[in-house]
């Protein structure tokens, strides 16, 4: 499972902190709006508190990002029902428009992810690979 656009509720006691005024009148957020400061090392934090049990076993969290690895795809759907679960109890829910299930490959940050393993991504790397040797020495300069 890959989910974007996640919610973390604010405690309640910090709620006033959030507070701002428009000209139609005053607001607190209850939830941390996607674009607010250290909102990716919050959502980090708490799934890698949440998600702790599982993490390393067949969960990973990167960045805002929450991934899922199994053998095959039985397995998958073990642990993608455990994962959300737990998230449930959290009271912590995936906006399934937002999430890739039973991929068999992934591009994620210049790499490829297989059950081959990890590999850099090609395509990033090709200008690189087709680069011409230098043939005379000012352009090695």
């Amino acid at each position: 499972m890959r989910s974007r656009n996640h919610r973390v509720r604010i405690k309640e006691e910090v709620i006033y902190k959030s507070a701002f005024r428009t000209r139609y009148g005053h607001y607190e957020f209850v939830v941390l709006p996607f674009d607010l400061t250290n909102y990716t090392a919050n959502f980090m934090c708490l799934m890698n508190s949440v998600l702790h049990p599982y993490l390393e076993k067949f969960v990973i969290v990167i960045i805002d990002d929450i991934f899922i690895y199994s053998k095959n795809e039985e397995e998958n759907v073990k642990h993608l029902a455990a994962v959300l679960r737990l998230m449930r109890e959290h009271q912590l829910y995936a906006n399934f428009s937002k999430c890739d299930f039973f991929q068999r490959k992934v591009h994620y940050l210049g790499h490829v992810v297989s059950k081959e393993g990890i590999a850099v991504d090609l395509e990033n790397i090709r200008a690189i690979i087709e680069w011409e040797a230098p043939k005379i020495v000012d352009e090695v300069k």
